[in-house]
């Protein structure tokens, strides 16, 4: 009996060790990759791929479903960050012009993507997951690059904003869609009463995060901060389950709940703590996926993979000169939005991991997890270098984009930025994002208010 639990002793130090080293390992890699501009999502990854058991490369023995839980609270705090940070007034206030410019990106990303997916031939609800993979952007690499790039005052930031807006709140009708379909139902009253349920979850939960944050304030009415850290995670971890049963994935289950808890008074609070518990649980989740992957399947999807990039960087840049015209911005303007728009990441990983367990071609996940590590690796750097990619193609000395006037308060703004971020403070970075949005789409004849709601939580 003794010996028994020695052995099990033995074998958790064991895998602990592995885990910490791998950990580690994702440490160094990010720290390597700051030097060149990379983001930690290709890198934990990558960290994972090289410790998966599919291809022998690392010393050390790891499973990834030792980390399949963990994982999976990362997928959910990955989420519900996400919709906690979703800025609900900036998009209700500016409904009409992020819907053409956020809606024509995501029809002629996610309809050529469709068409992609069909020409590939692996299958209609292939060709689905395909089309979202292809056409939807990563709004925490987007978010990230435009805060290191010092690009928070450039004209063209509100546009690129307002686009990963719209994504986000496509993103959950999409999925609930997915979800449905990739059920394998094939009643058809089944599949519209399961559609019905999924919407009528969406449009309830919307409503109460448009105009019940009121009343959901009064749940959170505790200074015991860590019961206040168990609540906010125990209803991401609650509504991520309701939403997978549901039918409309734990990922968005978790979206909406963060949706709600962001209209409360107490939606800075939350996000103080609930970003490094995305960052932590959201490493394991990209380095479980980074495990899974096997290399001697890359050879079956190189080709798909190679037209698929292309696709995406032709459609980037022909999204983001059309997006710029209708804003009445400059061709840089419109080189700088594609490039940063082009990075793709969690949401590509998330419908590889539907696709995989709804049983579907098993080359989408070899092609999901190759397609982000390049475009997650090729889109920062694109993006860091517009500006000169613009200069060379238009033959100016200069960039072409034009400052904004001057204006003393978003100057300020971007000063407490750069403090947030040197303190590695995300949450008030997001905050003072939020902020700096709202100022650099008000026209300079209408002065920004000086309080949003996120002020008064101060």
């Amino acid at each position: 009996m003794f010996a028994a639990a020695a052995g099990e002793g033995s074998s958790l130090g064991t895998d602990l060790v592995v885990l910490g080293t791998l950990l580690v390992v994702a440490y160094i890699f990010g720290r390597l990759g700051k030097i060149i501009g990379l983001p930690a999502i290709p890198i934990y990854m990558i960290v994972g791929f090289l410790a998966s058991p599919n291809n022998g490369w690392f010393p050390l023995n790891f499973q990834s479903g030792y980390i399949e839980l963990i994982a999976v609270f990362g997928l959910i705090l990955l989420l519900f960050n996400l919709g906690l940070e979703f800025d609900q007034d900036e998009f209700f206030g500016n409904a009409g012009k992020l819907l053409i410019s956020g809606g024509s990106y995501l029809v002629l990303l996610m309809g050529a993507g469709l068409i992609f997916g069909f020409a590939l031939g692996w299958g209609t609800r292939e060709a689905l997951i395909v089309a979202g993979i292809i056409g939807t952007s990563s709004s925490a690499i987007v978010t990230k690059l435009l805060i290191e790039l010092n690009r928070l005052a450039n004209r063209e930031t509100p546009m690129i904003l307002g686009v990963t807006v719209v994504q986000d709140i496509f993103l959950a009708v999409y999925l609930a869609i997915v979800s449905v379909i990739l059920s394998g139902e094939s009643d058809p009253w089944l599949v519209v009463g399961k559609l019905a349920i999924a919407f009528t979850f969406l449009v309830v939960m919307f409503s109460v995060a448009r105009w019940g944050g009121a009343y959901v304030s009064r749940f959170f009415r505790t200074k015991d901060d860590e019961l206040f850290t168990i609540l906010f995670f125990g209803l991401a971890v609650l509504f991520g389950g309701l939403g997978e049963v549901l039918g409309v994935s734990d990922a968005i289950g978790a979206f909406l709940i963060g949706l709600v808890l962001g209209a409360t008074r107490y939606s800075a609070k939350i996000e103080h703590v609930a970003v490094p518990l995305r960052d932590v649980f959201g490493a394991f989740f990209f380095l479980n996926f980074g495990l899974t992957l096997d290399p001697s399947q890359f050879a079956l999807v190189i080709w798909p993979v190679i037209l698929a990039v292309l696709l995406t960087l032709v459609l980037n840049v022909v999204a983001g000169q059309f997006m710029a015209r209708l804003y009445g911005f400059s061709t840089q303007a419109g080189i700088n939005a594609a490039a940063i728009l082009m990075n793709r990441g969690e949401f590509a990983l998330i419908l590889a991991i539907l696709a995989l367990t709804a049983g579907l071609d098993e080359r989408l996940q070899p092609f999901a997890g190759l397609y982000v590590l390049v475009m997650s690796v090729m889109g920062p750097l694109l993006a860091s270098n517009s500006e000169k990619i613009g200069a060379a193609l238009l033959r100016t000395k200069t960039v072409a984009v034009k400052p904004r006037p001057r204006n003393v308060l978003l100057e300020e703004q971007i000063a407490l930025v750069e403090a947030a971020t040197s303190d590695d403070s995300s949450a008030d970075t997001a905050r003072v994002v939020d902020r700096i949005v709202d100022q650099a789409g008000t026209p300079s004849d209408h002065p920004p208010e000086q309080t949003t709601k996120r002020d008064d939580d101060y």
